[in-house]
């Protein structure tokens, strides 16, 4: 009996290790992990070629990990990003995290101002020199200081001029022999008052008082600024001596220093506007009289000379001021934000924005700039989305895969988005135009004879056989496909 019950115990304990060996080998199955996967195998169903940081996107690693440049994890550039040519594809959480934005390429009617700083000036259409017509005496000066304030008909000194005396002296003998006013002796003596000098006020003094006037009273011809004081009391003057120069202040001269490349923008009658901190938060508006012909050798600039009324007399020659000039080149026009465009110094480039986070570099032609938008001449189309902010992402992203360096002409002329030419319609057939076209530099190619792609609408309205046109190509699956077409002279592009 004992013998059977220690033999059951023993069944039992063999039969409990059994199934706890079990349990155990089963579960260790269970939680025991595969052999990692080569780093740059698969995540999901895309290929990692290898990792980089978005900041530093030179040195590639070949496994995943935090960057030893920058506190952030490496970013795996995949196989396909590839596969769109010479665009570069950038993470959306990534375009997220640091804020690139974008912003439409529109048509619009280019205006605004050209802003220039200047200073103000005298008006010289307004300036009176004054100089002695006799020789003669100064006995008396009233106006003795410069920048000194006269009114028209104010005294400015008394002189004593002989030869005036003796003219008088001569006419007044021939009135009293011949009162007739008509004699012409009388017109001889007056003649001769003239010739030496006198003017016509004066001379009706000496006629109406009947009697010598020994010294004469010069008044200013204007209200102004006695500029330049040059007669002092006792001084003896020749004819032709310079005795005051008088400036007027009721309107004055702005020169604004406008760009040399916004020189073509301002055209004489522009309306222009002036603030300085003498006016407050006031303006004054004034008119562009001329655009002198020179150039500033050191600034680059031109003077632009602008005329305008100065109430209260609150602007003076020498102060500065900001200007804006009404543009004289206002014109429908493709823009773009001013801060999407790049210069590089030998061109001007912008990433378009595609479908699925993916930007393109494209060479462009920017013309104009006001309030903020940049005129583009060449190389983008209405609707087009452009990076306005972010671009160091981008580029770098660009630079990474090259795509910098195919732009500038090592991966052939099919990295180029747009091409433009200008040239001749020949014919329109059902599907195609037939155009006599000038070089295109960015092909390479010379003038010839060739067929284009119509767009869907067909020739924009107005453009017929026989006409020159501007017009932008993008290359196609079977040959060029028309994008933009415009008569020749046109400023806005039809699509």
């Amino acid at each position: 009996m004992n013998t059977r019950k220690i033999a059951l115990g023993v069944l039992m304990a063999v039969l409990a290790a059994v199934l706890v060996g079990g349990g155990y080998w089963f579960g260790a199955a269970r939680t025991t992990p595969k052999a990692a996967a080569p780093a740059a195998a698969k995540i999901g169903e895309r290929r990692v070629l290898y990792w980089v940081d978005p900041m530093v996107p030179g040195p590639r690693f070949d496994k995943p990990g935090k960057s030893p440049f920058m506190d952030m994890p490496l970013r795996p550039v995949y196989a396909d990003e590839g596969e769109a040519g010479n665009g570069v594809a950038i993470d959306p959480r990534v375009q997220q995290n640091l804020g690139i934005r974008t912003a439409e390429v529109t048509e619009e009617h280019l205006m605004g101002s050209v802003e220039a700083v200047g200073n103000v000036a005298w008006n010289e259409r307004d300036s009176t020199l004054l100089q002695a017509r006799s020789a003669g005496f100064v006995e008396r000066v009233h106006v003795r200081a410069s920048f000194d304030s006269v009114r028209r008909g104010q005294p400015l000194l008394d002189l004593y001029v002989p030869d005036w005396v003796a003219a008088q002296e001569d006419y007044l003998a021939v009135r009293r022999m011949h009162p007739d006013a008509s004699d012409p002796l009388v017109g001889a003596a007056l003649q001769r008052m003239r010739l030496a000098g006198m003017t016509e006020e004066q001379i009706r003094a000496v006629a109406a008082g009947g009697r010598v006037q020994a010294r004469m009273t010069v008044v200013a011809p204007q209200s102004g600024v006695a500029v330049e004081v040059a007669a002092r009391d006792g001084m003896t003057v020749a004819p032709g001596t310079p005795l005051f120069r008088l400036a007027g202040l009721d309107r004055v001269w702005v020169e604004a220093e406008v760009p040399e490349q916004a020189g073509a923008a301002v055209m004489p009658g522009a309306h222009a506007s002036v603030s300085a901190p003498a006016l407050g938060a006031g303006k004054l508006d004034g008119t562009v009289a001329a655009l002198l012909p020179s150039v500033d050798a050191a600034t680059r600039t031109r003077k632009a000379r602008i005329e305008l009324l100065n109430p209260g007399h609150k602007l003076a020659p020498g102060m500065f001021v900001q200007v804006a000039i009404e543009r004289g080149d206002m014109h429908n026009a493709l823009t773009v934000p001013s801060e999407a465009v790049i210069q590089t110094g030998s061109r001007s480039v912008v990433f378009v924005a595609g479908e699925g986070g993916r930007f393109q570099p494209v060479n462009v032609e920017p013309g104009a700039e006001a309030n903020g938008r940049t005129e583009i001449r060449g190389g983008l189309a209405a609707g087009q989305r452009v990076v306005v902010s972010g671009q160091f992402l981008v580029d770098s992203e660009a630079s990474l895969k090259g795509v910098a360096a195919r732009m500038q002409g090592q991966a052939g002329p099919a990295d180029v988005l747009l091409h433009h030419a200008t040239g001749r319609i020949e014919n329109v057939g059902q599907d195609t135009v037939t155009i006599s076209h000038g070089p295109i530099d960015t092909l390479k190619w010379g003038a010839m004879t060739m067929d284009f792609q119509l767009p869907a609408g067909g020739l924009p309205p107005g453009i017929a056989v026989g006409d020159t046109v501007h017009f932008t190509i993008r290359e196609a699956k079977g040959g060029f496909r028309v994008e933009q077409m415009s008569a020749a002279g046109a400023h806005g592009a039809h699509r």
